[in-house]
């Protein structure tokens, strides 16, 4: 039942990265994640894995090291004592979505660093057309969630995947909504909420408690591939709609991997309660998946780390310095100059001023919610 959406399995993995390893995109990749290495020298290491957490251990730790590293001011973490305490794993970890790739490899680096069980991590197939990308994230524990156009498709491919979810061993990473945030607010969809109760055979509670549910938090100072997202909803706000180009999704991948993103904050927030659960039992069908959105969503907003940047943001959009306590002179003048640098990218042909708005938006909505909170 599983076949078409399961991570691959050791054996499918040697394979996979064999593949991988005689692909000519493995040189180029070689060279920038190990700069002291012939170029070669990724190709030969794959050929070397016995397995998935083979291929964990020996390479993704040391790339998604690389670019904690090279790209951010570090990465912070909270929470993980709820791994040990409490509720007993397998943990679904219903995160927030920011970059395509990193918001769960950051979380993936974090456990392996403290030795806690990894997870396995929902991907949308929108990501696997090429098989190149497929090769990779397959081996690297990915689930493969179906994404259509058909309701029909839609309904069968969400039974199979909440099945999945609810028969795993392992931990999950699944984004709390449909694709990344475009607009710095974090909600939980409640379609996703009544996917996961769809293979539940007992009640709205029972359904949920043995989900083990752990919302979790990621926070950027300075957002991933920002000013596309603020294009991205300036011409769906402009035409109704946004088709991406063939390719855009790696790209996005590769930009986010790249881009300077300040400090990273990650928290693992406290696992949904029972009493949280019966609490939103006692609502209406509906309602009962709305109140649990919000559960969530408070979770994460309460994780979630407000960074001088967001704060500025805030400022700027209301004219006013409400928050300036929480920057400095330096701080704001390097923002602001950061953004002067991504509008001069934005094309003659679009409105900038409503462009830039959308961008400081993703930074201040976090702001502003919070203190509504």
């Amino acid at each position: 039942m599983f076949e078409d959406i399961r991570p691959y399995n050791d054996r499918e993995t040697v394979e996979a990265l064999a593949r991988v390893a005689d692909h000519p995109l493995t040189g180029s990749i070689s060279t920038y994640f190990y700069p002291d290495k012939e170029r070669g020298y990724l190709g030969e290491l794959l050929r070397t894995v016995t397995g998935t957490y083979d291929f964990q251990a020996k390479v993704m730790y040391h790339v998604i090291g690389s670019v904690m590293r090279g790209t951010t001011d570090g990465v912070t973490f909270s929470g993980l004592e709820f791994f040990t305490e409490g509720k007993k794993s397998p943990f679904l970890l219903l995160s927030n979505h920011r970059d395509i790739v990193l918001d769960s490899a950051f979380i993936q680096f974090i456990l392996e660093d403290h030795k806690l069980p990894l997870t396995e991590i929902a991907v949308g197939d929108n990501l696997v057309e090429d098989s190149y990308i497929e090769d990779i994230i397959r081996s690297n524990r990915m689930i493969k969630v179906v994404r259509s156009d058909n309701p029909r498709e839609v309904y069968n491919s969400s039974q199979i995947f909440s099945q999945y979810i609810r028969s795993s061993t392992s931990n999950i990473w699944l984004a709390h909504r449909n694709g990344r945030a475009k607009d710095g607010v974090d909600t939980t969809e409640q379609g996703l909420l009544k996917m996961l109760d769809m293979s539940g055979r007992g009640d709205f509670t029972s359904n949920f408690a043995e989900l083990n549910i752990m919302p979790v938090s990621v926070s950027y100072e300075i957002e991933t591939c920002g000013m596309e997202k603020a294009l991205e909803t300036w011409i769906r706000k402009s035409t109704g709609a946004y088709k991406k180009t063939p390719g855009e999704d790696t790209e996005s991948i590769l930009k986010g991997i790249k881009q300077p993103k300040g400090a990273v904050h990650i928290s693992f927030c406290q696992p949904l309660t029972l009493a949280e659960l019966q609490e939103a039992n006692s609502f209406s069908r509906n309602e009962k998946f709305q109140y649990l959105a919000s559960v969530i969503d408070k979770k994460i907003l309460d994780g979630f780390r407000l960074y001088p940047s967001l704060y500025i943001a805030a400022d700027i959009l209301r004219c006013d310095e409400r928050f300036s306590d929480n920057y400095s002179v330096a701080e704001k003048n390097a923002f602001v100059a950061y953004l002067e640098r991504e509008i001069s990218g934005v094309p003659a042909s679009a409105d900038r001023s409503a462009v830039m708005d959308n961008l400081l938006h993703i930074y201040a909505n976090p702001v502003y919610r919070k203190y509504q909170y």
